[in-house]
């Protein structure tokens, strides 16, 4: 009698390796683990005290006692052409320039015979000379049609002359005039936001600060003071906080030393 072999339905048929894929897609897939995002303190900085200011200032006076300005000028109006000519420029950068410049023109009414092409001819060295010698020439016409020929001696009237603006202003009448302002360019805002002595979120805020904190005894040098520091010590990307005067003083988090 032959032997009688039963097939089983396709359907039922299932191999080893097929189960266990098929488990595999029946497993629910487990959800991935998500980290929780670390929420860092903010660092509160304390006010720098009346002793700390009076004692950084001290400090800078001891180490120099005259600071001078790096701008180099043979009288008030070369100094405000320097200031106006040093935006968005070095000193060092104007002062190569500038040279040859002044000893021809120390006065506007001399820069204006020489005529706009002429200075720019002297200062294509330095950035934005065109419009720069526009304004040199500007200026020194509204100084002689308004001034008398004179650089005038307040701050309102200085902003109204062509390219200055209040950093111009401040700086000549501290340095031509010897008043007590407090001219806040890029390294003294730095110094002023970086050590928490005169934190601002603009250059007005950290120059009426500064002249609220800076006792009047050193205001007449302070922004020399300053923009020497943050020029030399205080460096935008790498501060040398080893030969810091005032690095016990400074609240800077990242600073090097303690």
């Amino acid at each position: 009698m032959p032997k009688i072999t039963r097939k089983l339905p396709a359907s039922t048929k299932s191999s080893p390796a097929k189960k266990v894929v098929a488990k595999a897609v029946k497993a629910p897939a487990k959800k991935a683990a998500k980290s929780k995002p670390i929420k860092l303190k903010p660092i509160k900085l304390k006010p720098w005290t009346k002793a700390q200011v009076h004692e950084a200032f001290s400090r800078f006076r001891k180490a120099n006692p005259e600071p001078k300005g790096e701008l180099e000028h043979l009288n008030p109006y070369t100094l405000l052409v320097a200031v106006v000519l040093s935006a968005q420029a070095t000193d060092a950068g104007v002062n190569k320039a500038t040279r040859a410049l002044f000893p021809i023109a120390d006065t506007p009414q001399k820069m204006i015979d020489l005529g706009e092409e002429t200075v720019r001819e002297y200062i294509k060295t330095i950035g934005l000379y065109r419009t720069k010698a526009k304004n040199v020439i500007a200026l020194s016409e509204k100084l002689i049609r308004e001034f008398g020929g004179v650089v005038p001696r307040t701050r309102a009237e200085i902003e109204s002359l062509p390219g200055a603006g209040r950093k111009t202003a401040n700086v000549v009448l501290n340095m031509a005039f010897g008043e007590y302002t407090m001219a806040v360019d890029t390294h003294v805002f730095r110094v002023g936001n970086r050590t928490n002595m005169a934190p601002g979120k603009n250059v007005l805020d950290v120059e009426l600060e500064l002249e609220r904190v800076i006792p009047h005894e050193f205001m007449l040098h302070a922004h020399h003071w300053l923009i020497l520091h943050g020029r030399y010590t205080c460096l935008a990307r790498k501060p040398r906080c080893e030969v810091c005067l005032i690095n016990d003083l400074c609240q800077w988090p990242e600073k090097t030393v303690i």
